[in-house]
């Protein structure tokens, strides 16, 4: 997914979210932010090509080995979405209160569109090895877990 979709869901005049473009950086910026829009979830964000690549996450993330979420892919944000925190106003897309839940930086260790990711956290609250593996039964679907060096 592109920003063209993040920028064609936002009204910019209302909304104090950040516009934003595509940044190539050398940072690993990781973020998840709590999002009290139409139904508490946390938005999981990882920085890849010069986006935030994003997934939602209904509840919330694992902080433990064994517990495993269903996140499913969102649109891509633009890397200064990961610093956002704020209201978004009543009637625009997402509208509510959003706040960062955790962040950090990450290391890849793999990363296959469409099948799996592996990164190191490093995180205020998540920290450690963390899997995303493609969930074929649910529409752009993931399993994010932490993991150990082989993959459970």
């Amino acid at each position: 997914m592109s920003l063209e979709e993040y920028k064609r869901k936002r009204d910019f005049g209302k909304t104090k979210e950040p516009a934003g473009e595509v940044k190539k950086g050398d940072g690993k910026i990781y973020v998840i932010q709590k999002h009290y829009a139409s139904h508490l979830h946390w938005d999981l964000r990882l920085e890849k090509d010069g986006v935030l690549k994003s997934w939602a996450v209904p509840k919330e993330p694992p902080t433990k080995k064994g517990t495993r979420r269903l996140v499913i892919t969102t649109e891509d944000h633009p890397i200064d979405y990961a610093d956002f925190e704020g209201e978004i106003p009543e009637g625009e897309y997402g509208a509510g209160k959003v706040e960062i839940w955790d962040s950090g930086t990450y290391e890849e260790e793999k990363w296959r569109e469409d099948k799996e990711i592996i990164v190191q956290l490093k995180g205020k609250r998540l920290n450690g090895r963390y899997c995303l593996i493609r969930f074929q039964k649910v529409e752009n679907g993931w399993l994010f877990f932490r993991c150990d060096k082989n993959g459970e």
